[in-house]
This record gives C-alpha cells, sequence and structure tokens, in this order.
C-alpha cells in the first residue's frame, strides 16, 4: 500500500513562509519514476493544480504562484517539497500532494495539509 504523508502546513501572516513536505513510502513504490504535483482546495473552490514536477525534474507552476513558491523534490527521501514564500491570505487551501506513475491503478492522494494566511 502506498501512502503520501503532507506535513508543514499552519498559520502564518501574509508575507511570510511555510515549507510544506509530502513523504512517499511503499513496499513496491519507486518514487523517481513519478510525477509529483501539488494540489489545493479553499472552501467552496475546486482543486486546482498548484505546482508540478516531473519524474525528470521538469517545473511547472499556475501563474498566481509564479516566483513565489518553489517544487522540488529528494528522490533519496522520497520527498517532494513545496517553498511558498511571500503567501498570501488567497493561497489559504488544504494543500494536497499527488503521485502519478502515467500507468493506470498508479495514482494516489495525501490526506491534505491546511495552510492559512491570516493576520
Amino acid at each position: 500500500q502506498v501512502q503520501l504523508v503532507e506535513s508543514g502546513g499552519g498559520l502564518v501572516q501574509p508575507g511570510g513562509s511555510l515549507r510544506l513536505s509530502c513523504a512517499a513510502s511503499g513496499s513496491i513504490f519507486i518514487f523517481s519514476i513519478y510525477d509529483m504535483t501539488w494540489y489545493r482546495q479553499a472552501p467552496g473552490k475546486q482543486r486546482e493544480v498548484v505546482a508540478s514536477i516531473t519524474r525528470s525534474g521538469r517545473t511547472n507552476y499556475t501563474d498566481s504562484v509564479k516566483g513565489r513558491f518553489t517544487i522540488s523534490r529528494d528522490n533519496a527521501k522520497n520527498t517532494v517539497y513545496l517553498q511558498m514564500n511571500s503567501l498570501k491570505p488567497e493561497d489559504t487551501a488544504v494543500y494536497y500532494c499527488h503521485a502519478d506513475a502515467l500507468v493506470p491503478g498508479r495514482r494516489y492522494w495525501g490526506q491534505g495539509t491546511q495552510v492559512t494566511v491570516s493576520s
């Protein structure tokens, strides 16, 4: 069974920073072959892609976080990170980690971590 466990969320003031982590585990889980994506879902809104990193390290960001957020991965630690700087109240959401091996049946979600940006 594959597990994705997010951590690092919390309450931060506008302009502050947080670093989210998503640790993957599983008896047959080969982290390096998975494309990893951070999603977020704010109350009353649809879940949206925030940032992604492919197995080869190529990154992509939604326009609203470009220049503020950085996604990275450490294959040796089976972990993907999301460094979030210059946080805004509109970044408030539950942030989810997603793993996709691009084959059927090899997609997994984490349980989410709450990020609240408020003064």
